[in-house]
């Protein structure tokens, strides 16, 4: 008993300690998570991390690496028993594509087939899975994609690129036939943001909060949810300001700001993106800032139920969350729409209103012009002749 109970003082002090540790790191991992990473993580994995920061590896890919690396290693004990090995065998990367992908049709006839049922209990007790079926193709190539990049960090040669692997992954994905789904179901055009700015009409904290960062989303291109998170006071900058119609000389001038990006998901540091927001967007902005006293750091934090303004910057998924309770307030379907929306609406929109996708594409920063053509053609065929023909 005197045993058992120095051991678990044992891991409740070495969990601690990773919290502890994991807090130089609050600028990038998300403090709601925290408490959760530490009990999931090895020091060695915690050291890893501080390690990636040191080297300058950019916010969003370190953020991504520590939630793949959490997920991983529940996933290994579950599936094993023991912690992630670094270097990971073969057969490990070939269990974790047959736990994540898999048929079915084959599942409905061998309850064996996939996931395990007590592995997958584990996950969802944590809270690291939620979805049913077979995972996305995707997320599990994004994962062993970080599990090798963290093997290589750690000095190690894996298995990643073994025939068998590649094969693996290429009959599982055919097997779990899983068709690809858009981040968000449905585009948040300006018809659907004029409803979400309606439900937070207020004068409450909050309110102006929300109100300022749906319309700086959107208006600045569509923003990914983790470069508003991470968007700071010392990225804006004023700008003159500009005809509301650049073609009429009376026109009434509209405030302007420009936001530097920085490194994001496409860019790197040294691309030095800009994008501009021209009129309402900038006066809800700076309204939010005024009246959060917000002079220097992040641009959108969270709120506690008194109204107090916490230092912490928002967190990516707190963005989708405040998205989702607004379309509940207004009367729409949360689950219909996601923050990403606001990315594939704004092309939408621009679609929608004649604006060339090269244009639009100048304030999105799409890298891809296939990606950024599959909102925008959507609109223009809707809007064109060509399914008109009998009508």
């Amino acid at each position: 008993m005197v045993d058992n109970h120095r051991a678990a003082s044992s891991d409740s002090q070495a969990v601690h300690r990773r919290a502890e540790q994991l807090d130089a790191l609050d600028a990038i991992l998300p403090f709601d998570r925290r408490d959760q990473l530490a009990a999931l993580l090895t020091d060695d994995d915690v050291a890893t991390l501080k390690h990636l920061a040191q080297e300058g590896m950019g916010e969003n890919t370190l953020r991504a690496l520590a939630s793949d690396l959490g997920y991983l290693e529940a996933w290994c004990r579950l599936a094993t028993g023991s912690p992630l090995p670094w270097p990971a065998p073969e057969a490990l990367l070939l269990k974790f594509v047959a736990h994540h992908l898999w048929d079915p049709v084959k599942r409905t006839e061998d309850a064996a087939h996939g996931m395990p049922a007590d592995v997958e209990a584990g996950l969802r007790a944590e809270r690291l899975l939620r979805a049913d079926g077979p995972h996305a193709p995707g997320t599990v190539r994004r994962r062993l994609t970080s599990w090798s990049i963290l093997t290589r960090w750690r000095g190690f040669t894996g298995a990643f690129g073994a025939p068998s692997l590649k094969s693996a992954l290429r009959l599982a994905v055919k097997a779990s036939n899983r068709p690809r789904q858009r981040k968000s179901k449905k585009a948040v055009t300006l018809d659907i943001l004029t409803k979400l700015l309606q439900a937070c009409a207020g004068d409450r904290l909050v309110d102006v909060r929300d109100r300022a960062l749906l319309l700086t989303a959107f208006a600045s291109g569509g923003r990914r949810r983790s470069e508003v998170a991470a968007l700071r006071v010392e990225d804006l900058a004023d700008e003159e300001p500009v005809r509301g119609n650049p073609a009429d000389e009376n026109s009434p001038p509209l405030p302007c700001l420009s936001i530097r990006l920085g490194r994001t998901k496409t860019t790197t540091s040294d691309d030095d993106e800009h994008v501009l927001l021209i009129g309402r967007p900038v006066t809800a902005l700076k309204r939010w800032l005024a009246e959060a006293q917000i002079k220097d750091g992040p641009v959108f934090r969270r709120i506690d139920q008194w109204g107090n303004v916490d230092r912490r910057a928002l967190t990516p998924q707190s963005i989708n969350l405040i998205l989702k309770a607004r379309c509940e307030q207004a009367a729409l379907d949360p689950a219909l729409f996601s923050a990403h929306g606001l990315r594939s609406g704004y092309l939408t929109e621009a679609a929608n209103r004649g604006i060339p996708l090269p244009e639009a594409m100048q304030q999105s920063l799409h890298k891809s012009v296939t990606q950024a053509a599959s909102y925008h053609n959507n609109a223009e065929r809707k809007n064109g002749r060509a399914a008109r023909l009998i009508v």
